[in-house]
């Protein structure tokens, strides 16, 4: 699939930085989700973002930890008010974060290499290099409040933790980067997505996404409640119910945390 015309398209309606946002770099704090969640906004307020060196309690998904070494790593959340997204279209937010981090991390590691796992974990081969943990406020049927937090493994020479397939860009470079600049590109991919969003985009986020979705060819191995399976992704509906087909033609849907998986 050829999606270069599409993301040309959607650098047309490109939102640069602006008087409305507001960019924190903190030393070290418990979590950079933990912060904007008691963050109050200033007026006018459209985007906010935090950066810290030191993350001492990152948060994955459920009771998950996000492994971090200090000052070797972009560990960083973004707030913002989407209030023109519905309740039920929400998943835009988790596929546009996602993009961001998607394309940044694909200019330095290979396009082809990188990949997207539902919902919004970013994969160098099959090993996971970036996890985002979205917390979001729901009134009136829309997106109050989003916050995007995000771990990327810049510069981590090893991982302790018992996470099963961890890897840094140095690891696969053989050199460090320059965590200041990966933050910055990926604030710019980010506007540039989120832009899109406000301005209806909304089958060009979706046609982008499914184009770099991990394991989107071909027939893996997963596990579900009733055991393990092997199927091929269908698509990614716009709630972010995820579709596959298993061998026998049968289509299984499955919300966040029904499937997991598995290596081969």
């Amino acid at each position: 699939m050829n999606i270069k015309p599409i993301i040309n398209k959607l650098s047309g309606i490109f939102s640069s930085k602006d008087e409305t946002e507001n960019i924190i770099h903190l030393p070290t704090v418990d979590s950079t989700n933990n912060y904007l969640m008691a963050y109050k906004p200033a007026a006018g307020e459209a985007m906010t973002v935090v950066m810290a060196d030191d993350q001492t309690a990152g948060r994955g998904q459920g009771t998950n930890h996000w492994e971090s070494e200090a000052g070797k790593n972009l560990t960083f959340s973004i707030l913002v008010h989407p209030v023109m997204v519905p309740v039920m279209r929400q998943f835009l937010l988790s596929e546009a974060e996602a993009l961001a981090v998607w394309e940044v991390l694909g200019s330095y590691l290979g396009k082809d290499d990188v990949t997207m796992k539902w919902p919004n974990d970013i994969y160098w081969k099959n090993k996971k290099i970036s996890g985002t943990l979205i917390e979001t406020k729901l009134g009136g049927g829309h997106v109050k409040d989003c916050i995007f937090g995000t771990g990327i493994n810049v510069n981590q020479d090893r991982f302790v933790s018992d996470a099963p397939n961890p890897v840094s860009m140095k690891q696969i470079l053989g050199h460090e980067v320059k965590v200041g600049e990966v933050f910055d590109k990926i604030l710019t991919a980010f506007r540039k997505y989120y832009s899109a969003i406000e301005n209806g985009e909304y089958a060009a986020i979706s046609e982008i996404y499914h184009s770099g979705l991990y394991r989107s060819h071909g027939f893996h191995r997963y596990r579900d409640k009733d055991g393990e399976l092997v199927a091929a992704v269908v698509e990614v509906e716009d709630d972010g119910t995820l579709i596959l087909r298993d061998k026998e033609g049968v289509m299984r849907s499955y919300k966040f945390k029904d499937v997991s998986f598995l290596a081969e």
